[in-house]
């Protein structure tokens, strides 16, 4: 049978010190009491105002102790309490909204941004409103603006039927398109973006706008702004969740969103060809083959023609 090693006499010392500090109370009224008790047995001449004041002093050492502990208790339900507050306030830190208050929600986060980051299937709300209200803002306020925009790549057709797929079955009955939503159409949106993003970058100087192109099918939709993130869906019947800055669920999302940017293809817009106010069909075809994001062969100057609209042109979808 095995024998436990022994405890080093050093350490047993120290181990001894230590509840000794911690119990110092008690070992007080202890050793004043064994003290006492033991002069008052051996010598019969003991005074008994000693022993009176050392009952004293013992009664005070208790209450000390008793007192200790109960501070000590109070800095641990303190504690406690403080935690369980944390706890709170971070179920709180996401708040859901409905109806009219998600457009109300993105017109506060527009307003004083100089910052939106944006991931979704093929921006449609964003060139709608998003983009052409944050530059308004931007240059009427003269400040600097940063976009980034992570949209589906218009070029893999498997991403592109992926997201027209979940937009058909996820859609809500009575939706505006729903029905309509096909590859093909998929690819316009997303072609529509990028020239929207294009077109407004050579229009405002202080608009630093990156896009990048995805190959996985987002199932939600995230908006980030200086004050708030807020997460949509394709659906407006379902709720929307509201994020505050300086919550630590704004700061995760900061960190995915980059990531998920980090894995897609990043087009250079700096040196992409001019655009005119109304672009052409031949300056479209010439900007995305600059970018090295050419057309189908299978579209037509229509197709083109309705590009141009959905870029420059694009109605908001949630406009009842």
């Amino acid at each position: 049978m095995s024998r436990s090693t022994p405890q080093p006499s050093g350490r047993r010392l120290e181990d001894s010190i230590a509840w000794a500090v911690r119990n110092a109370d008690g070992v007080v009224a202890i050793a004043v009491a064994l003290t006492v008790g033991l002069l008052d047995i051996t010598n019969k001449n003991f005074d008994d105002n000693i022993v009176t004041g050392s009952v004293l002093l013992v009664l005070a050492a208790l209450v000390y102790g008793s007192l200790t502990e109960r501070r000590r208790r109070m800095a641990d339900i303190r504690a406690a309490t403080a935690a369980t507050g944390r706890a709170i306030e971070d179920l709180a830190m996401v708040r859901t909204l409905a109806g009219p208050e998600v457009g109300l929600a993105h017109e506060q986060a527009r307003r004083s941004t100089g910052r939106w980051v944006f991931k979704g299937g093929t921006g449609t709300y964003l060139r709608a409103v998003t983009l052409p209200q944050c530059a308004l803002e931007a240059q009427r306020q003269r400040r600097a603006l940063s976009m980034k925009i992570d949209i589906v790549n218009p070029g893999d057709d498997r991403v592109c039927e992926a997201y027209a797929r979940f937009r058909r079955t996820f859609g809500h009955e009575g939706g505006a398109g729903t029905a309509g939503w096909t590859t093909e159409r998929t690819r316009k949106e997303s072609y529509a973006t990028v020239l929207a993003a294009g077109w407004y970058r050579q229009r405002l100087d202080t608009l630093e706008i990156d896009v990048h192109l995805n190959s996985v099918a987002p199932a939600l939709r995230f908006d980030l702004s200086d004050t708030c993130l807020i997460i949509t869906q394709d659906d407006p019947r379902r709720v929307s969740l509201y994020v505050e800055r300086d919550r630590p669920l704004y700061d995760y999302y900061v960190t995915e969103l980059h990531q998920s940017r980090e894995q897609a293809v990043k087009l250079d817009l700096r040196d992409a060809t001019p655009l005119s106010e109304e672009p052409t069909v031949d300056e479209v075809r010439r900007f995305l083959d600059r970018l090295g994001l050419p057309l189908p062969t299978s579209f037509t100057d229509r197709d083109v023609g309705d590009i141009i609209d959905k870029a420059l042109h694009a109605e908001d979808p949630y406009r009842r």
